[in-house]
């Protein structure tokens, strides 16, 4: 796994983690300071998840406009840049 795979895997969880932490929050007590404190940390996560996604070779266009879903763009870009390296059941055998 390179690097920027490794960041991006990392980025996707935190953008997710933080969002669900930041819903839970507003519609429950909604602190000030945990809005404030989750608010920078998602949005940060977010810009990774995209600066990530643009880093990964030869990677097609509807997967980096993945990225830029909010919650859980990182997480869909994740799972089609999986499906990218798994080789296709149904390919035919070369000889």
């Amino acid at each position: 796994m390179s690097g920027s795979q490794r960041l991006l895997r990392i980025a996707a969880g935190v953008e997710l983690a933080t969002l669900i932490m930041m819903l839970v929050n507003l519609a429950t007590v909604h602190w000030p300071a945990v809005s404030s404190l989750l608010g920078p940390t998602h949005g940060a996560a977010y810009l990774l998840v995209v600066v990530a996604t643009a880093q990964q070779p030869a990677t097609p266009r509807s997967t980096r406009l993945l990225s830029l879903l909010p919650g859980v763009g990182g997480l869909l870009v994740l799972r089609a840049l999986a499906a990218r390296r798994r080789p296709a059941a149904d390919a035919p055998a070369r000889r």
